[in-house]
């Protein structure tokens, strides 16, 4: 009998301490017996914040980058929206230099139409292209045109920043608002006077990449992140060890990683290979505010230490209510106006929330049990910011 009760004690004994080490994971993941082991502790949010994105979604490379055009043209064909001519003294100077250039002179008489408009032409190169290829153009006004919609563009030179011509860009221009306008009312939808022209350009000179003989790729983070640059680094590397037996990458900050290229296989193939490999991305606490359209934006990782809020509104209400104050009859007195002003004051039930933020949810949950409007929510943010409970960075725009 007391050897059974021996052991019950003792059974007990390890039953509370495998109560008491719940909080405690194995290293080494034994589901048997309790015994001496390694332990850490648990993570109260395990991987809350990784996202697994493809390397060519979070990153590109450094030698295929886009290079941006620039050029200064006429869209023609407009229904009498265009430049007014006395306002935009250059529209008239370009309209005489194309009809030179066509060989129509054009001196003497002032140009009175409104069907033409001068504007900017921008694009965008995009890597590895070649000659003859097209590209979409965004047209812009540079005038005082109220529309270009139905407008044609005329051939226009598209330049570099080294000064020469990469592209030629001609074609109809398509918007998306129009603009209606009357004697008494005018209403516009959209931005009639910027459009696009689909495959409006078309490539006259490449830029020239030696992409194929590179022995070195530099790849760089479109969001810059330490963690995400290493296990960008130990994804490759993993890759490469069972692929090629050996590590091909190193990260070199927050923003860069970079590759070796084995022998005997091509840049575009090894990268290829590279640029599917899944990773798990980071990204730091932030919080971005926009006060002129009222936008908040807060990230998944953003934490609030504890803190009690208290926002209302106090509305004054100032009435001048001037009254006439007659004379007694048959008296010498005079009709005067009296001064007379009536003051409100109008303050709402105040309440006060207790905001401790371990996650997103109850961060939104707390404000949004205060009742207040995105202005509210962004003077909140920006005094919780001040007393150094908001556990993020603080954006504004």
């Amino acid at each position: 009998m007391i050897r059974r009760l021996l052991i019950l004690i003792v059974a007990t004994a390890f039953g509370v301490q495998a109560v008491l080490a719940d909080g405690l994971i194995r290293k080494d993941g034994g589901a048997g017996a309790i015994g001496v082991g390694h332990y850490e502790q648990r993570d109260l949010y395990p991987g809350q914040n990784l996202v697994p994105s493809r390397i060519k979604d979070i990153a590109q490379l450094q030698s295929a980058r886009d290079n941006q055009l620039v050029g200064y043209g006429l869209v023609i064909g407009l229904q009498g929206s265009g430049d007014s001519l006395r306002n935009s003294p250059f529209t008239e100077q370009s309209i005489r230099a194309m009809l030179e250039n066509l060989g129509i002179a054009s001196e003497g008489g002032r140009a009175r139409a409104k069907n033409v408009a001068a504007v900017i032409v921008t694009a965008n190169l995009p890597p590895f292209v070649q000659s003859g290829a097209r590209i979409d153009v965004s047209v812009s006004s540079l005038g005082d045109a109220v529309s270009l919609g139905g407008g044609v563009l005329v051939m226009t030179p598209l330049k570099a920043a080294d000064g020469e011509i990469y592209a030629v860009a001609q074609g109809p221009v398509f918007i998306s608002g129009f603009n209606a306008q009357g004697d008494a009312e005018k209403i516009t939808q959209g931005v009639p006077t910027s459009g696009r022209v689909p495959n409006g350009a078309i490539i006259e000179r490449q830029v020239e990449a030696e992409f194929g003989d590179v022995g070195t790729l530099t790849l760089q983070l479109r969001n810059a992140d330490f963690s995400t640059a290493v296990r960008v680094t130990d994804a490759i590397n993993d890759y490469a060890l069972e692929r090629f037996g050996k590590r091909v990458a190193r990260e070199q900050d927050s923003r860069t990683v970079i590759i070796q290229k084995p022998q005997k296989i091509s840049a575009a193939r090894f990268y290829a290979e590279l640029e599917n490999l899944i990773v798990e991305s980071d990204m730091p606490a932030r919080v971005v505010v926009d006060e002129r359209t009222g936008t908040i934006v807060i990230g998944n990782e953003v934490r609030i230490s504890r803190v009690a809020i208290s926002h209302g509104t106090l509305t004054v209400r100032i009435t001048e209510m001037p009254r006439v104050v007659q004379p007694e009859p048959f008296s010498r007195g005079r009709t005067e106006v009296e001064p007379f002003t009536a003051i409100d004051l109008d303050q709402p039930d105040g309440r006060v929330a207790i905001i401790d933020g371990p996650n997103l949810e109850t961060l939104v949950s707390g404000l949004n049990r205060l009742g207040v409007k995105p202005d509210g929510i962004i003077a909140i943010l920006q005094g919780i910011k001040s007393a150094g409970a908001l556990q993020a960075e603080l954006v504004l725009q």
